[in-house]
């Protein structure tokens, strides 16, 4: 087998094992608070995470939890027949709330330590 051919299939596994290296919604909840902690994902107003400082795997456990909370922002939003956009303001001002001293949310587009 040729150099080009052996590089080529490899590849393919690994694009094709891709999703299996993605985090599960249940192994990024069980990350969320040690990312926290380490000042890589903080709170934001729109009720998302947001990535403070990128590094180890803080981009999948957002996206991760992004998407789920998403999902149930929309259907908040649509048992309570009111605009996605108003649950995700008031979820994201109870996650601030919520949010301990010393870790990060988002005030007027900047990350700041509470």
């Amino acid at each position: 087998m040729g150099k080009k051919t052996l590089f080529t299939l490899c590849m393919l596994m690994l694009l094709g094992t891709g999703t299996a290296w993605a985090l599960s919604l249940n192994e990024a909840m069980s990350a969320l608070p040690t990312a926290k902690e380490a000042g890589q994902l903080g709170e934001q107003p729109s009720g998302y995470l947001g990535v403070v400082k990128a590094g180890g795997n803080a981009t999948d456990v957002a996206q991760q939890i992004n998407a789920a909370r998403k999902e149930e922002y929309q259907r908040v939003a649509k048992s309570n027949g009111i605009a996605l956009k108003d649950v995700e303001a008031i979820a994201g001002q109870k996650a601030i709330d919520r949010t301990p001293a010393g870790q990060y949310i988002q005030i007027n587009g900047s990350w700041v330590r509470k």
